[in-house]
């Protein structure tokens, strides 16, 4: 018998020896010699036209080529169907118990006698049941409670929170009440038209007034059934549960504590409240005024060429300068020594003196005047210095500097020995420095940053204030360098002035932005105004007192209280405490020039209507 006759036993027991069990006499059956490799059996792969169907036998250790009835059973059986080809499973069902009630028994035995007498065990397990019901070891069945359920959403919330559910309940939003709309019999005007309709059906559910159409019914019997009533109830529990059960905590705040404390103008007096003083003699409007240091004498340059000079107590015109041209700008020379005026007319700057107040002081600026002595070698200059002779001279006027291009604003250095000009058209050179006593003119920049609108020098440090159109370079003139780039975040820059102590810089723009700049703080403004309807024309400060003024196209002057403290942590108090009308407003222009007096709470401006007002 050469069959493996080991039996049913797994095979992997034999895996490292070369026999795979026993026969009947106990002998060894061997397994056949395989050699094969993996070599081998790629080959046999490629080769073997019945590779596919041949499988290896672990009981025998043989490799069996499967018959066509084999394979067709694995097919078979593979696609889930019977083994058997020739089975018909749906062959007619065989009913072996008829459906009819037959008369007599399946079978027909007597019952057994234990059919009739109580049985000795259940007898004993009823008894064993009894006595643990009676122990309480067996809890007899709860009674149903028939009472509906309802699950609370927010039951797990901490009831000992803030916003627990006893301390804080929230009502259930309540439904809106049915309208004359909801009526089965409503008011004709509450019935939609054709367009109406029309309108509702395109409109989209969320954006209709009306969740319905109104109808009209001739009796409450012909009333049909309301078919959104289930979809309407489902709406209404979703809105029950999902409404958000939480407290918003309403903070209750005076609308007082909201405004910003500011003290009451009363108590930041003195400062300019009434026009004192009008004055008039100019026929044309008035650009540009300045207050000599004392405070006594006041110039102002006008469009109708002519330069007045004032006594500021009297209004009276003391003198009147005729000039070449439109004067755009005049300065003061802000040293007490020394009784100089600049205008800038034209492409001109002269340097007047005016003669009035103190002889000695108006001789001994003469004095300094003539005393220049030329160099033997003179460098080119941007500018040429001319000194006038004869009834110029006679006129009070010192020196001429001729520009190349039209000079739009001059100012003084605090000294009074350096003066600043503007050119605006000039390309590289739109500044330029003059230095009086050595009659010498220098451009400080090589390249100019944008249109220049207005210069200043710094009260006390050797700093240089360039406003262009959207910036304010401040230069520091000892280094020679930018050291600040303020920006001003207005359009247009037209005006700009310098806090004696020199921290704060204002600046005034054709959009009718005040900007505040506090130097220590950022180049960003501290603070910005926009108290004035049209666009500012000039700006000042106070040199003893806390106050600055804006003067603007609207035709008012506003005064601000602007205090600046000692203590750098606090930041400076801005304080709008004075509208001064009194400028009527002439082709669109209003106020022209504003500045204060050197020593008393005073105000000064000059306006389009000719005139200059004092206001005390």
């Amino acid at each position: 018998d050469i069959r493996n006759t080991v039996g049913n036993i797994p095979m992997e027991w034999y895996k490292d020896y070369p026999h795979i069990g026993y026969d009947l006499d106990g002998k060894k059956i061997y397994k056949p010699i395989r050699n094969k490799d993996e070599l081998d059996e790629f080959l046999d792969k490629m080769e073997n036209p019945d590779y596919w169907r041949t499988v290896h036998d672990k009981m025998t250790g043989m490799d069996i080529r499967l018959s066509d009835e084999e394979v067709d059973l694995v097919h078979r059986l593979q696609k889930g169907q019977f083994g058997d080809a020739n089975f018909d499973q749906y062959e007619p069902y065989v009913d072996f118990f008829t459906h009819e009630t037959m008369i007599h028994p399946v079978t027909n035995r007597p019952e057994d006698k234990r059919s009739f007498i109580p049985s000795l065990i259940e007898k004993e397990k009823v008894s064993k049941l009894v006595h643990a019901i009676k122990m309480g070891w067996i809890k007899p069945r709860k009674p149903k409670d028939s009472t509906p359920q309802y699950y609370d959403l927010w039951a797990k919330e901490d009831p000992d929170a803030i916003l627990g559910r006893h301390k804080m309940h929230v009502p259930a939003p309540k439904m809106k009440l049915p309208g004359h709309e909801e009526s089965y019999n409503p008011p004709p005007e509450y019935l939609l038209s054709e367009e109406e309709k029309l309108a509702w059906e395109q409109q989209d559910p969320e954006d209709r007034k009306l969740k319905f159409i109104p109808q009209k019914f001739s009796c409450l019997r012909a009333v049909p059934a309301f078919s959104h009533f289930i979809h309407e109830r489902f709406e209404r529990c979703l809105d029950l549960y999902l409404c958000p059960r939480q407290r918003k905590m309403r903070v209750n705040v005076d609308p007082e504590d909201l405004i910003p404390r500011l003290p009451k103008p009363k108590d930041l007096q003195p400062f300019p409240t009434t026009q004192s003083l009008v004055y008039r003699g100019h026929s044309s409007l008035v650009r540009c005024i300045s207050v000599s240091p004392s405070g006594q004498w006041l110039v102002s340059g006008s469009d109708d060429c002519t330069v007045r000079f004032w006594e500021v107590s009297t209004a009276r015109c003391m003198k009147t300068l005729e000039v070449e041209g439109a004067v755009k700008s005049v300065a003061w020379n802000p040293n007490p020594a020394i009784c100089l005026v600049a205008l800038s007319l034209g492409q001109k700057v002269v340097v007047v003196n005016p003669g009035l107040g103190d002889r000695l002081v108006s001789s001994a600026t003469d004095q300094l005047i003539s005393s220049y002595e030329e160099q033997e070698e003179q460098k080119p200059q941007p500018v040429q210095w001319i000194v006038p002779e004869g009834k110029d001279f006679e006129k009070g006027l010192r020196l001429i500097i001729s520009h190349p291009k039209s000079v739009k604003q001059v100012t003084w250095h605090g000294k009074g020995d350096y003066l600043a000009s503007v050119l605006p058209d000039n390309g590289n050179m739109q500044v330029l420095i003059h230095q009086l006593t050595k009659r010498r003119s220098q451009n400080p920049f090589r390249k100019s940053k944008g249109l220049v609108q207005c210069v200043s020098f710094h009260p006390i440090r050797p700093y240089f204030f360039v406003a262009t159109q959207r910036y304010v370079r401040v230069y520091n003139l000892i280094k020679q360098e930018l050291t600040k780039k303020l920006m001003a975040n207005c359009k247009w820059i037209s005006s700009m002035a310098i806090h004696p102590a020199g921290d704060n810089v204002i600046c005034g723009s054709y959009d009718s932005r005040l900007v505040w700049f506090d130097l220590d703080l950022s180049t960003k403004p501290y603070k910005v105004l926009r108290h004035h309807k049209k666009a500012l024309r000039g700006v000042a400060y106070h040199k003893h007192y806390p106050l600055l003024a804006s003067a603007s196209d609207d035709g008012s002057v506003i005064v601000c209280h602007g205090m600046v403290y000692n203590d750098l942590l606090q930041n400076p108090l801005i304080v709008p405490v004075k509208v001064l009308k009194g400028h009527e407003i002439s082709h669109d222009l209003g106020v022209l020039d504003v500045t204060f007096h050197p020593t008393q709470p005073w105000v000064f401006s000059s306006g389009a209507d000719t005139t200059i007002r004092l206001f005390t």
